[in-house]
This record gives C-alpha cells, structure tokens and sequence, in this order.
C-alpha cells in the first residue's frame, strides 16, 4: 500500500483515499477543501513565458517516438545544456 506525504507533512495511505473517495461520493465527508487548484499542475515557481521555435519535422518526429510530452522533453533538453 502507498502513503503519500501532503504538503501540510500529514501522511495518508490509498486506503484513506479510497474512504474520503466513498465518503466523498456518498455526499456523507465531512472534510473541508483548503485550495481546490484549476488546470494543469505548475512546473516551475518562476513566472512562465512562451517561447516560440520551429523544429524540423524530422526533430519533431524523433522528439514524439522519446517522450509522451513534446514540451516536457524540450524544457528538460534545455534545461540540461544551462
């Protein structure tokens, strides 16, 4: 079984998981939500800017046959020659 730590340091298991989840559906949790988060999960704690580039289509096809993420793998291939 899996424990997760949250950001508050407090651990919880997929078993617990699964309870709120019943709770949860069954309209019966009494839990309260501190921050409910709209949209993909951040990937940096510095301000985000797009940046624009063409690739050949060769590049492109290579980059799409590694990784299941075209902006992940080219944020990380950058990331790595800085």
């Amino acid at each position: 079984m899996s424990e997760y730590k949250l950001a508050n340091g407090t651990i919880i298991t997929d078993a617990d998981i699964d309870q709120i989840r019943k709770e949860f559906e069954s309209e019966s949790w009494t839990g309260r939500l501190e921050r409910i988060h709209h949209g993909p999960a951040a990937i940096a704690d510095d301000d985000l800017i797009t940046v624009t580039v063409k690739f050949p289509k060769s590049m492109v096809a290579a980059i799409d046959e590694q990784a299941n993420n075209r902006s992940e793998f080219i944020r990380k291939a950058v990331a790595s020659c800085l």
